[in-house]
């Protein structure tokens, strides 16, 4: 056999036949390709070692000796071929693997990042002022250019961008005050790939077709939804102004003569003094909190109004602002609204100490008396004539408080934690 092997050797080296070749391959392709598949454990790459081998071969044809062994010399030259070949499997393997663990590690921290802001991200988004959550959504949610941000809000393409960047930084507060520490251009990556995943194929079309008829096949519950959230946004557009006149007129105390219009910090202004009738009788009822009441806050945002009122209390007198400003709400509506309590809240309640607390209750504003201290809320009002009046949408805690200046204060904190995420803010009283 070996000296046939070498004679169709020296035939292809001499007289280039392929047929002589072909031959050699035949006789011996299982054994080059065994040897190489043992050792790479891999078909493909076995197939690939086997043509290697038989290529060198085909280039030392005329330079073997007449006394080797072809069969020995092709298992020793797969046997060499196939380590050389396992050596760059186990470089490429390695540098794939680093690339692997770099690219899961970066989505590793891609998804904690997301996991802490996805619960907080449509509170921060609602916080947002109309336009500055408008552009956040074209940019981010639908992909949009800046250029096409800019077109839908009716601004140039820098006035676009520098209102995105406004944006974020307010996300990037927002998220800081509530333990997600992360820069803006982070934030605006995760919400790039996170916050909109592909609704149902057959959801599109089942949506259409019911939004279409106006609502006339969709179901019962779907109904129950539709009403409760048109009540909602009702609602929400009434209270919009009647929450910030009635609780600037909580804000003032009862003896004042002048009431400052000062909830979220809207600019100062003066209305009549001949208010002190209509400030007696704002509230129509009140009606401390029911066991049930605080279970229920219990269940929706695992503290109670009075726990709430302590904590925030405490804070202001330890003149822990970071702990306070975790019950700041800044008001989208508001143009002058800012990203936390003012200094002048600072300096006149920091230090302070509580003298007594009350119980926490739930009232209703009479809005005849709304009506004489906040005459603009008449438009808002208008159709609800009838109605004597209308559920204040926050909780009152009772308080009596001495100033670091010995002045004492008595009057009631608001609270509220009417918003999606149920999350407790201070809503005027001092």
């Amino acid at each position: 056999m070996a000296t046939d092997d070498m004679e169709l050797l020296r035939e292809y080296a001499a007289r280039h036949s392929e047929q002589a070749f072909e031959t050699l391959v035949s006789r011996h392709a299982g054994l080059v390709y065994s040897a190489a598949l043992r050792q790479v454990e891999n078909p493909q790459l076995a197939e690939e070692i086997t043509q290697a081998v038989f290529i060198i071969l085909a280039r030392k044809a005329a330079q073997l000796s007449p006394h080797t062994v072809l069969s020995g010399w092709l298992y020793r030259a797969a046997c060499y071929t196939a380590g050389s070949a396992r050596k760059q499997e186990q470089r490429r393997q390695h540098r794939e693997q680093k690339a692997y663990m770099e690219s899961t590690l970066q989505a590793a921290e891609a998804d904690a990042a997301w996991k802490q802001m996805s619960p907080l991200l449509e509170e921060a988004m609602m916080r947002l002022g109309h336009a500055d959550r408008d552009a956040l959504v074209l940019r981010f949610f639908e992909g949009r250019s800046l250029n096409e941000v800019g077109q839908a809000l009716g601004a140039s393409e820098d006035a676009a961008k520098k209102r995105v960047t406004r944006a974020l930084e307010k996300l990037r507060k927002f998220f800081s005050k509530r333990g997600v520490d992360s820069t803006a251009a982070t934030i605006a990556e995760t919400i790039s790939a996170n916050s909109v995943q592909a609704a149902p194929v057959a959801l599109a079309k089942s949506v259409t077709a019911v939004a279409l008829a106006k609502g006339v096949a969709a179901s019962a519950s779907t109904l129950t939804l539709i009403k409760g959230a048109l009540k909602i946004m009702a609602w929400t557009k009434m209270k919009t102004t009647i929450v910030v006149g009635a609780a600037v007129i909580l804000a003032t105390g009862t003896t004042t003569s002048l009431i400052v219009i000062h909830h979220y910090k809207a600019k100062a202004a003066l209305i009549s003094a001949n208010a002190d009738q209509a400030m007696a009788s704002l509230f129509s009822s009140k009606t401390e909190l029911s066991d049930a009441d605080n279970a229920n806050f219990q269940q929706q945002t695992s503290t109670t109004p009075a726990e709430v009122a302590k904590n925030f209390f405490d804070a202001c007198s330890r003149e822990d602002w970071t702990e306070v400003g975790k019950y700041w709400q800044t008001d989208p509506r508001n143009k002058n609204s800012v990203a936390d309590f003012p200094d002048s809240f600072k300096r006149r309640y920091g230090g302070l100490q509580i003298v007594s607390v009350g119980k926490p209750f739930k009232a209703r504003f009479n809005i005849a008396a709304l009506l004489v201290l906040q005459p603009n809320l008449r438009s808002q009002l208008r159709g609800m004539e009838s109605q004597k009046d209308i559920p204040a949408p926050s909780v009152f805690v009772p308080y009596e408080m001495r100033l670091k200046d010995g002045t004492i204060r008595t009057w009631q904190l608001s609270i509220r934690c009417d918003n999606p995420a149920h999350r407790w803010y201070y809503d005027g009283g001092m």
